[in-house]
């Protein structure tokens, strides 16, 4: 499981041109689900993200977490981050889960954010998405499950 975890100003996401999720000041994270991921691995995921420290304190270093700071969570699924790039000049998708697979832990890890005590909002996963961010920094990490690269 991977997530791209950007540090936001504000975020949203629309399907067909409406508003599905936004937030001010927080994450979006995009939520890449691989075949062999478990649910251990989304709650692991969603807790390290929940305490990740990406938000500056009053020393100007990042030792905030986004519960530190009260901040959101937009949550949008991106199988894409699944892709095997190694080589060649087109990706493959062979190490993304399907659909069937990815929706429960998709679903699992933003649970977990919530039950956390962090505000959440999502796109609607399958959908077509047009996702907007103004970047804070830029801070940008990709963060994986335990065991992976």
């Amino acid at each position: 499981m991977k997530v791209l975890l950007q540090r936001v100003s504000a975020a949203r996401v629309e399907i067909d041109g409406v508003t599905a999720g936004a937030i001010g000041q927080g994450l979006l994270l995009l939520l890449g689900v691989e075949r062999d991921d478990t649910a251990n691995e989304a709650r692991q995921l969603a807790a390290r993200v929940a305490g990740y420290r990406v938000f500056s304190d009053a020393d100007d270093k990042m030792n905030l977490s986004v519960k530190d700071i009260n901040g959101g969570c937009l949550v949008v699924s991106q199988f894409t981050l699944a892709a095997d790039t190694r080589s060649g000049r087109r990706p493959s998708f062979s190490s993304a889960a399907p659909p069937d697979q990815a929706e429960p832990l998709y679903e699992l890890f933003v649970k977990e954010l919530k039950a956390a005590g962090i505000n959440v909002a999502t796109g609607s996963f399958g959908a077509d998405m047009a996702v907007t961010l103004t970047n804070d920094g830029p801070v940008t990490f990709l963060l994986t499950s335990t065991g992976k690269t």
